[in-house]
């Protein structure tokens, strides 16, 4: 098995649980948050930025890989774990949710995506067998199947179709992936219909993928809506393996879907959020532009270990910020991706020791 997953305690007040999964790249524990690099780097970070704040796996997109730099010439330089100077676990999305996001700009069939780049225009025919190939040319310890996003509201017919499609072109990655050397996860689609993404399930489970990952959530839909969606999905999938909840991430939605029995996130709030100022402490959003932080003397957050909440000011961060300094950027990224990280450690502490039902989350 080119990856496998281990299950080591589940919580006895919920279905949340502990678990090891080991790829080509190494080993990581579950729950686990993976900072998204999308274009092969974090932005504003380093590796060994990435190693302080605790990450063990990292999310790249062959979507934007594929058009830039090229997947051929990065498996040229030694595959995309060389290419970046990251030797631990990556795993890549195939490019479905980029091309849901492109909107007029891609057509969806059975054969595959033909879409037109973001970038310069060229046109683009994906088809489930190349999102695999431009997945094993790039090295990934985990790939995922390309699948279609269906968008919120949708009606149940549209909505059937489109994963039934998604259930088609699953197979076909699996038939053309059958001798990689990294992971395959299925990704279960079936919109906001509990029924569908019944049917989506099973037909995933019968393929056989090493993992699988709940898709089509976070996109418009209420979040009530959402949480009962990802029980009931996850409540459905095999226990021996890895469970991914792609895209949903406030730190509220992570701990409320670790409950449920999820195992793996990802999410482009720490980083965006970052950039924007948008700041998570322990006490709940920090924006660091405001007036009130000119003077303030104290770090970001006083439960925080990273270097900019050891190191610097809020004062110097708004500073930094109002002045458009690069380091800024830089810093509060650093602190977001720590936070999160700090907090999946957590929750998996808290699952050991039996008091997750107890742990909680500012309202962010």
């Amino acid at each position: 098995m080119p990856v496998t997953f281990e299950l080591l305690h589940t919580d006895a007040h919920s279905q949340a649980r502990l678990g090891q999964l080991h790829t080509p790249h190494g080993t990581f524990d579950t729950p686990m948050f993976m900072p998204i690099g999308t274009q092969a780097t974090v932005k504003t970070l380093r590796t060994s930025d990435l190693v302080a704040c605790g990450a063990a796996i990292i999310l790249c997109n062959s979507y934007h890989l594929y058009l830039r730099p090229g997947h051929d010439l990065i498996r040229s330089l030694g595959g995309l774990h060389t290419f970046m100077g990251w030797p631990y676990p990556i795993l890549t999305d195939s490019g479905g949710f980029q091309v849901f996001s492109l909107g007029t700009l891609a057509r969806v069939s059975e054969e595959g995506v033909r879409f037109q780049s973001h970038i310069d225009g060229s046109r683009h025919l994906i088809t489930p067998e190349r999102a695999v190939d431009i997945q094993m040319a790039l090295g990934s310890d985990v790939m995922m199947v390309l699948d279609e996003c269906t968008a919120y509201p949708a009606t149940y017919d549209s909505t059937r179709l489109s994963m039934e499609l998604t259930c088609h072109w699953a197979r076909r990655c699996q038939e053309v992936g059958r001798d990689r050397t990294g992971g395959l996860f299925g990704i279960v689609q079936g919109g906001t219909y509990k029924q569908l993404r019944d049917i989506c399930v099973q037909a995933l489970c019968d393929g056989g993928f090493d993992g699988y990952a709940i898709g089509g959530l976070g996109v418009g839909e209420p979040r009530d809506v959402m949480y009962d969606l990802v029980a009931h999905t996850a409540a459905q999938l095999p226990a021996h393996q890895p469970r991914y909840l792609m895209g949903v991430g406030k730190p509220q939605d992570l701990l409320q879907s670790v409950r449920t029995g999820v195992d793996m996130f990802d999410c482009v709030l720490p980083t965006r959020n970052a950039r924007n100022g948008f700041l998570f402490t322990s006490a709940g959003r920090l924006v660091i532009k405001n007036a009130q932080y000119r003077t303030d003397e104290r770090p970001l957050d006083a439960h925080c270990d990273c270097y900019t909440c050891q190191h610097h000011s809020r004062a110097y961060l708004r500073h930094l910020f109002i002045a458009g300094e690069i380091l800024g950027l830089h810093l509060n990224t650093l602190h977001n991706v720590a936070y999160y990280l700090r907090l999946m450690a957590q929750i998996r502490q808290a699952i050991c020791a039996g008091t997750l039902a107890d742990f909680s989350v500012p309202e962010f």
